[in-house]
């Protein structure tokens, strides 16, 4: 999970949908996902929910993400939310969060990684970085809505619900189309 607070909890639904299906999951955040106060929940709160959801303690270090990959923990690694930051450091290699070593370190094995978008402004200036990623192998997508397009035109977010597929489907080599789209107009 990385700092797009405003999606925490439909990404925990999702985590704990994951785990009915018999997932074990490696619970991870980005320190800042970790440790801010936000008026969508404590970092102390978000941390807990996750942990009691996994049965896990939460990864919040680079230092304690780094062996995902030397020990082969990890069949998929999904980075749920996916803020336009983490994808501009995945996009140029950079390591410099738990979030961003556990994905590199899980694409050392060559397994697939699979991104739930949630930014403003991914239409913008950050639509080279996700381009970038499109491109790339072993990068998957769950497919994205425009969540409001008249008041957030650049905006994307990833359409949670379709987690589970786009996890069946990356791990069968497969991109989920369409990739984005936009919701009803009432």
């Amino acid at each position: 999970m990385t700092g797009s607070f405003c999606t925490f909890q439909q990404c925990f639904i999702q985590a704990e949908i994951l785990r009915e299906y018999g997932a074990e999951l490696i619970p991870i955040m980005s320190e800042h996902a970790a440790s801010f106060n936000t008026r969508f929940g404590t970092g102390s709160d978000n941390v807990k929910r996750l942990r009691d959801i996994c049965g896990k303690d939460v990864i919040t270090t680079i230092t304690d993400a780094e062996p995902i990959g030397p020990k082969d923990l990890t069949d998929i690694m999904v980075v749920a939310p996916c803020t336009s930051n983490t994808a501009a450091k995945l996009a140029s290699s950079i390591t410099d969060t738990s979030v961003t070593m556990a994905v590199k370190s899980h694409l050392r094995r060559g397994k697939p990684v699979v991104l739930a978008a949630a930014s403003n402004d991914s239409l913008m200036g950050s639509a080279k970085n996700l381009g970038e990623l499109f491109n790339r192998k072993n990068y998957y997508f769950v497919p994205m809505v425009q969540d409001d397009w008249i008041k957030k035109p650049a905006s994307l977010v990833a359409e949670f619900s379709m987690l589970p597929q786009a996890i069946e489907a990356a791990l069968n080599g497969v991109q989920l189309r369409p990739i984005i789209y936009h919701s009803s107009v009432t």
